[in-house]
């Protein structure tokens, strides 16, 4: 069975002892950019900027969108005034801080060898940096950032590690799969207890040999005993399992940013293509989504909110498209009513108890069930149009 597996960069793959190396990075960028902004505002930007891409849940805009909404303001510069000295500074002065790096022993056999085997392998390292910089490091490791299926870089994506929605929406850009899952990584909180929240296997390098480190929760060692494990395992052991409410939560926070992030670049006759003749377009799924979402989940929510254990009914959305004619909308207006109509949902989750999780209900379809069932619905509906969403592109 396919596995994939989810690699952090720093201090998993690359030695980079980031207690040294971000202050080295902070006071190089300020050296650099001293003609044009005096070193403490800059640094007093930079750090204000980092911390609001931490704190971001917003699936709407990017990290660069947030960083770049903070940043420039404080320095009364636009941003095309000091692009191209940034740059300039990540072309040719980013690369001297190599130096503070190493390369690890066991990081390049171990992806050579998951690579040989078939293994999709993603960079899941915090996106709190330029793709440029991203790019450089994982040369400084010994790799070709095109080897990769997915880097995650400020530009394209949006929450950092500290959310378990990060992790949503890394493998919703990689088609929601289907298949056993592993985060590896040597930060507890921004590597492993986030990946676990949305219910995936992890394992924590520690730089320790552990002589049986399996893959369950709390596994740990070196990449090497990783190597070792894997070879032999059950990798059906990896399977994830995306039922609990931050699970949920996690999924349907991310849609918005997978769908953004998948969708930036389709053009107008992209939209309307069809693949086959029964098939629908990207602009009809997007519409499905859209009214499904104000129509169908809106009201389930409401009808939670209004009756101690109401009948959910499931109207049927399959006439929708040529009732509707949703071919003929514009995709990505579309996209955008449906980021706020997700908007609302997720507005209204942040409210629920952990009591009214447990809240029973009765299904059309399902029969008896739970407020979290019923949202649980709602997140794997999400995972299924972002297979198909994804399949699409994949044929463009």
């Amino acid at each position: 069975m396919p596995l994939t597996l989810l690699l952090d960069l720093d201090d998993t793959l690359l030695d980079t002892n980031l207690s040294a190396f971000i202050p080295a990075y902070f006071q190089a960028l300020a050296k650099d950019l001293a003609p044009h902004i005096d070193p403490s505002l800059m640094m007093r930007a930079l750090l204000h900027g980092t911390n609001l891409m931490n704190q971001s849940d917003d699936f709407s805009r990017t990290l660069s969108d947030v960083f770049d909404d903070a940043f420039y303001p404080q320095l009364n510069l636009s941003k095309d005034k000091l692009l191209p000295a940034i740059e300039n500074f990540y072309d040719n002065i980013f690369p001297s801080l190599q130096g503070l790096t190493a390369q690890k022993p066991d990081a390049q056999p171990f992806v050579k060898w998951a690579s040989a085997h078939g293994y999709r392998i993603a960079i899941a390292t915090d996106p709190l940096l330029p793709r440029k910089a991203t790019y450089h490091r994982l040369r400084w490791a010994g790799f070709d950032p095109e080897q990769f299926e997915l880097v995650t870089t400020f530009e394209g994506f949006h929450f950092s590690k500290t959310h378990a929605a990060y992790y949503a929406e890394v493998l919703g850009r990689m088609g929601w799969p289907d298949e056993p899952i592993l985060m590896v990584g040597n930060d507890l909180e921004r590597d492993i207890h986030p990946a676990q929240k949305l219910g995936l296997a992890t394992f924590h390098v520690d730089g320790e040999s552990a002589s049986s480190p399996g893959a369950e929760a709390g596994a740990r060692g070196t990449l090497t005993d990783l190597h070792r494990w894997l070879e032999s395992a059950d990798v059906k052991s990896l399977l994830p399992n995306f039922n609990s409410v931050d699970s949920i939560l996690a999924v349907t926070m991310s849609t918005p940013a997978v769908l953004n992030g998948l969708l930036s670049e389709v053009t107008s006759e992209q939209w309307r293509r069809k693949s086959s003749t029964d098939a629908w377009t990207l602009t009809e799924l997007l519409c499905h989504l859209r009214d499904t979402e104000r129509e169908i989940h809106h009201m389930q929510l409401k009808l939670f909110a209004e009756q101690d254990e109401p009948f959910i009914p499931r109207p049927d959305t399959g006439v929708w498209a040529s009732q509707r004619d949703y071919l003929h909308e514009n995709g990505a207006t579309v996209l955008a009513e449906f980021n706020a109509a997700r908007q609302t949902t997720m507005s209204a989750l942040k409210n629920i108890s952990p009591d009214d999780w447990k809240r029973k209900a009765r299904h059309a379809i399902f029969g008896p069930t739970t407020f979290q069932e019923v949202v649980g619905f709602i997140a794997e509906h999400d995972r299924l149009h972002i297979q198909q969403v994804w399949s699409i592109l994949k044929g463009l």
